[in-house]
């Protein structure tokens, strides 16, 4: 375990960033697919499936390497759960958030998103989609928590959504790219703010933030 004296924000930052350049393996995926003449745009319902699987794993792979170096270079135990009780009117603010989320997504999309997906994808492509989701939202979690302890080492002030604005700058203006509009990186980028707000509100448990986050990030 590492000297905490001398663990300083920057430990903390790599690793968030660490997380965040991890979701850049779906385009190293995407490039090697087009290389052998796969293009994600017309594949087979069979070819999105794999792309799907092998992202997610990736995916799952490189976070639970960061969460072990992590734990190596700061001693930071990730699953330690708050003693602090989460009181009724952060739950109010969670289930408000669910209801921000919610208008929003039903806003940008003409209808509620996850009943717009499974018309769309069939129910076979719709479970692999959204396991796909959880496995996002494992590396959107990392994001938070090691971006939320950076700051705070520096700034020692628990009560601002560093882990969420940290998100918001990196995976979710990567969405500017990676879909082509900056309105979907704008709201993406507000998404990430959300989710930072909701890891203060459980008082920073990531089991709860986890689960929460990926239903978000579902809706």
């Amino acid at each position: 375990m590492k000297d905490s004296r001398r663990v300083t924000g920057f430990n903390f930052l790599w690793l968030a960033l660490y997380a965040a350049a991890a979701f850049l393996f779906e385009v190293l995926l995407a490039l090697i697919e087009e290389l052998l003449g796969i293009s994600l745009s017309q594949a087979s319902p069979f070819q999105m499936i794999v792309h799907w699987i092998i992202t997610s794993l990736g995916w799952l792979i490189l976070g639970f390497a960061i969460i072990a170096l992590g734990r190596k270079q700061t001693g930071f135990e990730l699953l330690k759960s708050s003693a602090k009780k989460v009181s009724a009117w952060q739950w109010l603010a969670v289930a408000l958030s669910f209801v921000l989320i919610t208008l929003v997504q039903y806003w940008d999309w003409k209808g509620f998103k996850i009943f717009i997906e499974f018309q769309h994808l069939g129910w076979l492509k719709f479970v692999f989609q959204y396991l796909y989701y959880a496995a996002e939202s494992f590396l959107i979690s990392l994001v938070l928590v090691f971006g939320q302890k950076a700051f705070e080492t520096w700034f020692k002030n628990d009560k601002i959504p560093y882990g969420g604005i940290l998100l918001g700058l990196t995976w979710g203006l990567m969405h500017i790219f990676s879909k082509g509009s900056v309105l979907t990186g704008i709201l993406t980028c507000l998404a990430g703010f959300l989710f930072g707000s909701v890891y203060l509100l459980v008082n920073k448990d990531y089991k709860k933030t986890l689960i929460i986050v990926t239903c978000l990030f579902m809706l």
